[in-house]
């Protein structure tokens, strides 16, 4: 856990000395801001719709959508520039294993969405001045955006240790969390046996229930597996890399 948390020290580090993560910081700030006022300004002009599943998953929708935009390129870096610049195999002389690094550049990135979620709870703080704000759907909707950030970190992670171009990097992840999106798009052309198949599989389908301030244990447990496995195949890629380095 100790050496965990120097690697995820390392990497906060790391990102402070670029501008790279506050310029991602303002964009996510400022379009879930545009997105928010747009949001409001929708429930005010049709007459005070239900603010718990109208409202609020509008926001958590459109809050979705600017994480699949900006997290993708602060992954990308994460192994990525490390390769370039050869650092990488320089951690590897250290008695530190290789979970303990995929483990503590995944912390490090998750604390930087958990900030940046934590940025936009202006937005029901501002309502809640004028409206009845509900905890409930609040929380479920936050809960529902950590472990979708989870899953878009993890994947990115899984990525950005394949190649040694964080352009390529981040092109790649956009692609694969693009296809988990539009997996259940294009209903006519499949059936509806082979749609209620590709649902469990769509990321975006599973946050659904969050962004209505529902949260189920089934969402939840298909949203951590894919961090996960995205997680263990980081590890197999390092590990595979570090061979055919030592061969």
């Amino acid at each position: 856990m100790t050496k965990t948390l120097r690697v995820c020290r390392r990497e906060l580090s790391s990102m402070c000395r670029t501008p790279l993560a506050a310029v991602l910081g303002a964009v996510f700030v400022c379009l879930t801001g545009y997105f928010f006022y747009s949001d409001v300004v929708f429930f005010v002009l049709v007459g005070g719709a239900n603010q718990a599943s109208g409202l609020w998953r509008f926001v958590f929708l459109d809050d979705r959508l600017v994480a699949l935009l900006v997290l993708p390129l602060l992954t990308m870096r994460l192994f990525a520039e490390e390769r370039k610049l050869g650092t990488l195999e320089l951690l590897w002389t250290y008695p530190v294993r290789d979970a303990e690094i995929v483990a503590g550049k995944f912390v490090a990135c998750l604390a930087v969405v958990v900030v940046l979620l934590a940025a936009t709870a202006v937005h029901p703080a501002m309502v809640a001045r004028l409206y009845v704000v509900r905890p409930g759907p609040l929380l479920a909707g936050y809960a529902g955006l950590a472990l979708l950030g989870a899953a878009f970190v993890g994947c990115g992670l899984f990525v950005s240790a394949l190649t040694e171009s964080q352009l390529v990097a981040a092109a790649a992840t956009y692609g694969i969390l693009f296809f988990f999106w539009m997996v259940t798009w294009n209903e006519a052309a499949v059936s509806e046996t082979a749609l209620r198949l590709l649902v469990p599989f769509s990321l975006f389908d599973r946050f659904y229930p969050f962004a209505r301030g529902a949260i189920d244990t089934r969402d939840v447990a298909y949203l951590g597996l894919f961090t996960v496995t995205c997680l263990a195949f980081t590890l197999f890629a390092l590990d595979t890399r570090r061979w055919r380095g030592l061969r």
